[in-house]
């Protein structure tokens, strides 16, 4: 009362009744205010759960729309290999394809999952959550279950297992196939995922961890290094199916008249539909921007690397389309358009690794030297002899290690930062991430050459890898599926007005006997 002279003023003109009164008002006000705070305090704490929820819900849905967009390269590589086979085996190709993602599917579901994904042995492969018994309705305790994960990176598997059916199409048993696609899936593929984007011994993100959780990379094993960084699967998937597809196309031997039997010259096969092919390459452009871009694995937070990333894909893509055109004028004397569209698939594949951590003008030419690679690539494998119908070697094997190298080449470590790995060093700046994606082209190539090669021989001498010449002359879709993929032909057929033609006149240096069937005129 002394300290505030009015306040006792006023309580020496109340009564006692009217003090505690007005106090209990006064404490009844205070209390108020204390209970709309805490309402305050708990609707922010529901509004920062629920926009973290959001987050969490839109980040999920971003992998599984870029998985979509994954899955749909399916039907890319579908029309792609249709159009470039003969039609006689266009059912074939396309029966390969889906069984090349239904197979995957239940393999990745089984046991590829947890071999790419599972607790580390040793940095060499996973050993838990097969069958995804880690994963189920609530495993995430409020947050991701864990189910997008997994269909983002069987879509994946699909594509790696899908790239060499067309090394060793036209010839090849569907059963023998069957098994390549099921070992592929099942454990080739799976470990060079876990070597690099797993806790493999590669990793760039948690390899061989400590006892108490730290990352040890290859080079130094502490944060001073990076492992390899391969954002998208240049040579994780790409690679793999590529050299995968050598081997297949190694162990099964050229189409008949491939190569003339005289002077060894390449006999001309050409796509015989080339609409099917140019489809084909636009869904996987398209398709290719759900694999880049949703290796990001997270949208909120990650928006302007997504974006990055999108240009990049582009640039090289483009650059690349150029530079093949023009390459194809000079060594064939036309513009060739097989060539133009491999160069865009080039220019993807190699842009795939680097493609968040470089410079636009890096993209740039990255896609001018991949299809520099895919060219050279497709001479030298004709110059050795090996055929390969849909140049999956060239285009996914040797420009997806082109890939991993162009990382070490052209990143920098503002870009590997910004990119979200976990070190912050100078690797890219003092050279030494060259040295880091060398090792991890070595180990891939070397991998996945074994393991296919055992694979593909192992089938070709016990039960047999390759159709009879008969099988192959008249083509699979009449041998395995019981008839011509085009119904319109059949019809002509059952008319008479199709012309059989065993050894067709050969054109310049078409390969005989390869278009089996051609439509007669119609009277």
């Amino acid at each position: 009362q002394t300290r505030i002279p009015w306040l006792a003023k006023t309580m020496s003109t109340m009564t006692m009744a009217e003090v505690t009164a007005r106090l209990a008002a006064a404490d009844a006000k205070i209390l108020a205010l204390e209970l709309a705070q805490a309402e305050q305090a708990t609707a922010m704490e529901e509004a920062v759960t629920a926009t973290g929820n959001l987050a969490g819900d839109a980040d999920m849905m971003w992998i599984v729309v870029c998985g979509a967009l994954v899955f749909f390269m399916q039907a890319g590589f579908g029309m792609l290999e249709a159009g470039a086979v003969s039609r006689k085996n266009v059912q074939n190709i396309l029966f390969k394809n889906f069984f090349d993602a239904s197979g995957a599917a239940i393999c990745f579901w089984l046991v590829g999952y947890g071999f790419a994904y599972g607790d580390t042995a040793g940095g060499f492969i996973g050993t838990s959550n097969f069958g995804l018994d880690q994963v189920f309705n609530g495993a995430g305790e409020g947050g991701a279950d864990g189910w997008h994960g997994w269909f983002f990176q069987w879509a994946f598997a699909g594509a790696a297992a899908t790239i060499a059916s067309g090394s060793v199409a036209e010839r090849c048993k569907l059963e023998a196939y069957f098994i390549y696609s099921i070992v592929i899936s099942t454990f080739i593929y799976p470990v060079v995922v876990h070597w690099v984007w797993g806790a493999g011994f590669l990793s760039a993100w948690g390899a061989r961890p400590d006892d108490d959780g730290n990352a040890r990379p290859i080079f130094s094993g502490t944060d001073t290094s990076n492992g390899v960084i391969d954002f998208a699967g240049s040579g994780v998937v790409h690679m793999c199916g590529g050299v995968t597809g050598l081997m297949g196309a190694i162990a099964i031997g050229p189409r008949k008249n491939r190569f003339d039997n005289v002077t060894g010259k390449p006999n001309a096969m050409p796509p015989h539909n080339q609409v099917f092919c140019a489809l084909g390459t636009g869904i996987l452009w398209f398709g290719w921007y759900g694999f880049n871009c949703g290796s990001t694995l997270a949208i909120s937070g990650y928006g302007n690397l997504a974006s990055k990333v999108a240009f990049t894909t582009t640039m090289s893509a483009a650059s690349a389309v150029i530079t093949g055109t023009l390459l194809s004028k000079f060594t064939e004397g036309h513009w060739d358009l097989s060539i133009a569209m491999n160069s865009i698939l080039a220019g993807l594949v190699g842009v795939t690794a680097p493609c968040s951590v470089v410079n636009p003008w890096h993209a740039f030419l990255i896609g001018i030297t991949s299809a520099c690679v895919y060219v050279g690539a497709h001479y030298l494998l004709l110059k050795l002899k090996i055929d390969d119908p849909l140049d999956a070697a060239a285009v996914h094997g040797a420009a997806g290690g082109w890939g991993l190298l162009c990382v070490g080449i052209f990143c920098t470590d503002e870009n590997v930062q910004y990119a979200g790995y976990p070190n912050v060093n100078t690797a890219c700046g003092s050279g030494e991430q060259f040295g880091v994606q060398f090792v991890g082209l070595l180990a891939i190539a070397a991998w996945t050459a074994v393991l296919s090669g055992a694979t593909f021989f192992g089938i070709k001498y016990t039960m047999g890898l390759r159709v009879s010449d008969d099988m192959e002359t008249k083509g699979l879709d009449v041998s395995e599926h019981g008839g011509d993929g085009f119904s319109d032909y059949d019809a002509l057929r059952e008319q008479g007005n199709v012309v059989q033609k065993v050894d067709p006149v050969v054109v310049g240096n078409s390969a005989p006997g390869y278009s089996q069937v051609v439509p007669a005129p119609l009277a």
